[in-house]
C-alpha cells in the first residue's frame, strides 16, 4: 500500500500514521519470522555447492532445497556409504531402517550417524570403448547409455568419455540429453583399449563434481591392452574416499582372453560397490542400462564416524550387514574399502 502524500496541511498527521504503520509491519514480520526483503547484507542462496568445513556433525549427507537441487552437507569426519540391499530372490529391498544395518570398518562395528533412503541425484561418468572392435556395436551401446540417463534422476550431472588407446572427455558434466547424444556419437573406432587409464582420468574428473554420489558406467568389449596404468593402480584410485561405484558391461563374446577381461571388470565393480554384467548378445545392453538406473535410484545412504580417525590414513576395509524381521537372508552391496584421508572431493 503506497504511503500517503505529505502536504503542508497533513504532514504531522501523515508522519504519525506512517510511523505507526511501519511499527505494525515490523512487529508482524518479527512474529511470523518473515525474511526482510531487499537485505543488501544477505548473499544469494547457494545450490549444489560443497559445504565448507565446520558443518554440524549430524547434518544430512545431501538435503533438498526449495528449487529442487541438492547441497552437500557432510561432517568432514564422516564416511558415507551408498548401499544396495538384495534378498535371497535377488530382489532389491527398499523398506529397511537405520537399526537394520550394522557397519564394520576393519572388522570393528561403527556407530551410524546419518541414514537416508531417497532418490538423490548422482554425478555420473559414461565411459564407452571406442576401439576398432566396437565399430559395429556403438549404435546400440549409445542408445543404451542415453536410456540410462533417461531412466535416472533428471537432476543427475553426466560426463562422457570415449576411449581407445587414448581417452577423450567429449562432454563434461551436464544433464542436457542433446549434448550427451552428440558426445556419444563422436565415434572414431580404432586402436586398442586403454580402459585403466580412462578409469583413472574419469576418477580425476569427479573432482569437478558438485554432487556427493558418484557412479561410473563402463562399456567395453575387450581386455585392456594399451594402458600404462595397471589394474591395481586403477582400483586404488577408484577406492579413494568418496570414489565412484562402477557398473561395467563386458561384451566379451569374441574376446581372445575373456576370463582375464571378465575378472578385471568383476574386481573393479566389486571393490567399488557396483556390478559387472556380461550379456550374451548386444540386444541385452539396453535392459542392463535400465537395471543399473533402478539400482542407483534405490540405494541407502549410510554415514558413520570411524573409530580410527581418518587423519591416521591407510586403507580401511568395510563390511555392511542387514537383518530385518520379515526378510530372509539379506546381502548388502557397497564398496569394500577406502583409503582414508585421500578424497576425490575438491
Amino acid at each position: 500500500m503506497p504511503e500517503p502524500v505529505i502536504t503542508p496541511q497533513n504532514s504531522k498527521k501523515g508522519a504519525a500514521s506512517t510511523f505507526f504503520l511501519r511499527c505494525a509491519i515490523a512487529v508482524l514480520i518479527s512474529v511470523l519470522g518473515l525474511p526482510l526483503a531487499g537485505r543488501a547484507d544477505q548473499p544469494p542462496s547457494k545450490t549444489n555447492q560443497p559445504q565448507q568445513s565446520g558443518t554440524t556433525p549430524n547434518q544430512d549427507a545431501q538435503s533438498p532445497q526449495d528449487n529442487g537441487t541438492f547441497v552437500i552437507r557432510k561432517d568432514v569426519d564422516e564416511v558415507v556409504l551408498h548401499a544396495t540391499v538384495i534378498d535371497d530372490r535377488q530382489r532389491i529391498v527398499t523398506d529397511l531402517t537405520k537399526s537394520d544395518f550394522t557397519v564394520y570398518e576393519d572388522g570393528k562395528p561403527q556407530t551410524i550417524v546419518s541414514f537416508h533412503h531417497e532418490d538423490i541425484p548422482v554425478a555420473m561418468g559414461i565411459l564407452i570403448d571406442n576401439s576398432g572392435s566396437m565399430r559395429e556395436k556403438r549404435a546400440k551401446v549409445n542408445a543404451a547409455a542415453l536410456n540410462l540417463v533417461r531412466s535416472s534422476n533428471p537432476q543427475d550431472e553426466v560426463f562422457v568419455v570415449n576411449f581407445n588407446d587414448e581417452y577423450y572427455l567429449d562432454q563434461d558434466f551436464t544433464n542436457d540429453l542433446l549434448k550427451l547424444k552428440e558426445a556419444l556419437e563422436k565415434i572414431d573406432a580404432r586402436g586398442g583399449t586403454a580402459l585403466y587409464e580412462a578409469l583413472v582420468a574419469s576418477a580425476e574428473n569427479f573432482k569437478n563434481a558438485k554432487l556427493e554420489r558418484k557412479v561410473l558406467f563402463v562399456v567395453t568389449d575387450g581386455e585392456d591392452n594399451a594402458s600404462r596404468e595397471t589394474l591395481e593402480q586403477a582400483v586404488k584410485q577408484l577406492q579413494q574416499e568418496n570414489g565412484p561405484s562402477v557398473y561395467a558391461i563386458g561384451l566379451l563374446g569374441d574376446e581372445e582372453h575373456p576370463k582375464r577381461a571378465k575378472r578385471a571388470l568383476e574386481i573393479i565393480a566389486q571393490r567399488t560397490g557396483g556390478l559387472a554384467f556380461f550379456p550374451k548378445t548386444l540386444d541385452e545392453v539396453d535392459e542392463i542400462s535400465r537395471q543399473v538406473a533402478h539400482d542407483i535410484r534405490n540405494q541407502y545412504t549410510i554415514g558413520y564416524k570411524p573409530t580410527t580417525p581418518k587423519s591416521s590414513g591407510g586403507f580401511r576395509t568395510i563390511r555392511v550387514e542387514a537383518k530385518a524381521k520379515g526378510h530372509g537372508k539379506l546381502m548388502v552391496r557397497t564398496k569394500s574399502g577406502y583409503y582414508a584421508g585421500v578424497s576425490l572431493s575438491k
